[in-house]
């Protein structure tokens, strides 16, 4: 038996992800992988630290079947269902990435100039990861929820509060990529 190996066209893959939403909404539940972590740091024991982290966590044990299945579907993603064809770029990017200094643009989608622990465990890798990171908890609580559950849970119950974090998440990726990025590669 042969595995598909090309992307879900958006005629399944988009109805899929509105049964789940409305699914989460009949039974008043909310996704967001920000959640999933919460729940993960509460039952760790950081509610001694902090008091965002202290809430009953057991009532939200079915958000972590959520984070379970995304470690599970992005192993079979990535070893059953993933093309190993070159990444389909135009010729403007591929002069943009090289002069950033990459090389084998579109040969894979994780280049190794930042993915390569070699690349990874150096002072300014390590520097990126925390900085990043800390960058990414603090506007995740700031905004009151990440990407995932503002894009998706936030929008298709109509909130304006996660359409303007949408909006804000846009922004900021625009001026990442554009003002930030090259001046750290």
């Amino acid at each position: 038996m042969e595995l598909i190996k090309d992307p879900w066209p958006w005629y399944v893959s988009g109805p899929c992800i509105a049964i789940i939403m409305f699914l989460l909404l009949y039974f008043g539940k909310t996704f967001g992988m920000s959640s999933n972590l919460r729940t993960m740091c509460a039952i760790g024991g950081a509610g001694k630290y902090s008091e965002f982290f202290k809430f009953d966590w057991k009532s939200q044990r079915w958000n972590l079947i959520v984070m379970i299945g995304a470690i599970v579907g992005g192993f079979i993603a990535h070893f059953f269902l993933s093309n190993p064809t070159n990444i389909n770029l135009s010729t403007e990017t591929i002069t943009d990435l090289n002069t950033l200094g990459f090389k084998n643009v579109g040969n894979s989608l994780l280049p190794p100039e930042l993915f390569a622990w070699e690349n990874v465990l150096t002072l300014k890798g390590i520097a990126i990861l925390v900085i990043g990171g800390f960058l990414v908890g603090f506007g995740t609580r700031y905004a009151g929820g990440c990407t995932s559950g503002h894009a998706i849970t936030g929008l298709s119950s109509l909130q304006l509060p996660s359409l303007i974090a949408v909006i804000g998440f846009f922004i900021g990726g625009l001026i990442m990529i554009h003002l930030i990025f090259p001046i750290l590669f």
